[in-house]
C-alpha cells in the first residue's frame, strides 16, 4: 500500500499552516478582510482533507456509503458554522448557510458535476442510478412542504402563524424520522465497489452483460488507521476553525458591503461545501458516475432532511432559535429548485446544458442575494 504522493502530503502541510495562520489571526484579531479571507480558505483546506480521505475508504466500500460518509464528514464545517452562528446571533447567516448549502449543492456543485460528467462520457451524457436522485427530490419535497407551509401561514396571518416553534419542533421531528427510515435501508442495499481487473474476470466467467457494481481503477492507498486519523484531524479542526470564521464573518462582510443573506448563501455554503465542490467534480472527470452524484445527491438530502431538523432542535438550547420560518425568496428557490432537480436527474441522465441550466439558476438566485 503506497504512502502519500509528494504532491499530497505539500498539500498537506500548506492546510495545516493555514488552519495554523487562522488560529493566530484570530487570536491577534489581524484586520478584518485577511483574518476572513485566511479562514476560509483554512475550511476549504480541511473540506478537501475529508474529501481525500474519504475517497480512500471509497475504494473499500460502495458509492452509496462512500458518498453518505463523505457527506456526513463533508457537512461537518457546516454545522459548526450554524451552530456558533446562532450561538452568536447571527440568525440570518444561518438560515442562508442551511438554504445556501442546499442550493449550492443541488444546482452549482451538481451542475459542474454533470457538465463534467457529460463530457468524459463517451456519447456527451452523463448516467447513473435513478434511485438516490429519486430519493433526494423525496427528501426535499417533504422539507420544502414544512417551509412552503409556513410561509403560507405567515404570509396570511392565520392562527398557525403564532406557533411557528412548536410547528418547526414537531416537523423537525417528522424529517428525522424519514430520513432514518430511508437511509438504514439505502445504505444496506449499498454494492461494494469491485476494481477494472475483477470486472473483466467477471465478464469473461459469466454471461455476457454489464457489471453493475461501479469499478474503481485500483484498490487504496492509504492504510485504514491513517484514513481515520486524516478524518479525525480534520474534522477537529473544522470545529475550530468555523468558530474563527464566524468571528472573521461580521465584520469582513461590513468592509466589503456585502448583504448577510450574501454572506450566508453564497460565500459560507460554497466554503462550507468543498467537499462536494472538490470530490464531485474529481470522480466525475474520473467516470465515476454513481459515486461523484452519490456524493453530491447524499449532501442535499441530508442537509435537507437531517441536518436541518437536528439544528432546529439543538438551536432551543443556544442564544438563538432556528425555525422552518424562511424569507420568501429562499422559500420561492427551494420550491423551484426541487422541481428543477426532479427533472434534470430523474431520468438517471443528464446532458452538458442541463448541468449549465443548474449553474444559472445558482448566479440567478446569488444576485438576488447580493441585493438584498
Amino acid at each position: 500500500m503506497s504512502a502519500l504522493t509528494q504532491r499530497e502530503r505539500v498539500t498537506l502541510g500548506l492546510i495545516a499552516i493555514l488552519t495554523a495562520l487562522a488560529g493566530v489571526a484570530d487570536y491577534r484579531t489581524w484586520s478584518a478582510v485577511p483574518r476572513f479571507a485566511i479562514a476560509t480558505l483554512a475550511l476549504a483546506g480541511l473540506a478537501w482533507v475529508v474529501s481525500f480521505a474519504t475517497e480512500q475508504l471509497g475504494e473499500r466500500y460502495g458509492p452509496g456509503v462512500t458518498g453518505m460518509l463523505q457527506s456526513t464528514l463533508g457537512n461537518l464545517p457546516e454545522l459548526f458554522v450554524v451552530i456558533f452562528a446562532l450561538q452568536k446571533g447571527e440568525l440570518v447567516v444561518a438560515q442562508t448557510a442551511l438554504v445556501g448549502s442546499i442550493l449550492a449543492n443541488a444546482l452549482l456543485v451538481l451542475g459542474l458535476v454533470i457538465v463534467v460528467g457529460a463530457r468524459v462520457a463517451p456519447d456527451g451524457v452523463m448516467r447513473f442510478s435513478t434511485r438516490l436522485p429519486r430519493d433526494t427530490a423525496t427528501l426535499l419535497q417533504v422539507t420544502v412542504f414544512i417551509i412552503v407551509l409556513l410561509g403560507l401561514s405567515l404570509a396570511a396571518h392565520d392562527p398557525a402563524s403564532h406557533h411557528v416553534k412548536a410547528i418547526s419542533i414537531i416537523g423537525a421531528v417528522c424529517l428525522l424520522i424519514v430520513y432514518a427510515t430511508w437511509v438504514v435501508p439505502y445504505l444496506r442495499e449499498d454494492e461494494a465497489p469491485v476494481t477494472a481487473d475483477e470486472a473483466a474476470a467477471a465478464a469473461a466467467a459469466g454471461p455476457p452483460g454489464r457489471v453493475e457494481a461501479e469499478v474503481r481503477p485500483a484498490g487504496p492507498r492509504l492504510s485504514l488507521r491513517f484514513t481515520l486519523a486524516l478524518l479525525l484531524v480534520a474534522g477537529v479542526g473544522s470545529a475550530f476553525v468555523s468558530d474563527w470564521f464566524i468571528n472573521g464573518l461580521a465584520p469582513a462582510i461590513s468592509k466589503l458591503h456585502f448583504s448577510q443573506a450574501f454572506a450566508g448563501l453564497v460565500i459560507v455554503a460554497i466554503a462550507g461545501n468543498a467537499v462536494e465542490n472538490t470530490a464531485g467534480l474529481v470522480l466525475a472527470s474520473k467516470g465515476r458516475s454513481d459515486l461523484a452524484i452519490s456524493v453530491v445527491k447524499n449532501s442535499v438530502a441530508q442537509i435537507a432532511a437531517f441536518l436541518f431538523p437536528l439544528l432546529v432542535l439543538v438551536s432551543f438550547a443556544l442564544s438563538t432559535t432556528l425555525t422552518f420560518a424562511l424569507a420568501p425568496v429562499y422559500i420561492g428557490a427551494l420550491l423551484l429548485t426541487t422541481l428543477a432537480l426532479a427533472q434534470v436527474t430523474g431520468d438517471g441522465e443528464a446532458a452538458a446544458f442541463e448541468g449549465w441550466a443548474l449553474v444559472a439558476l445558482y448566479v440567478i438566485l446569488a444576485t438576488f442575494t447580493l441585493y438584498e
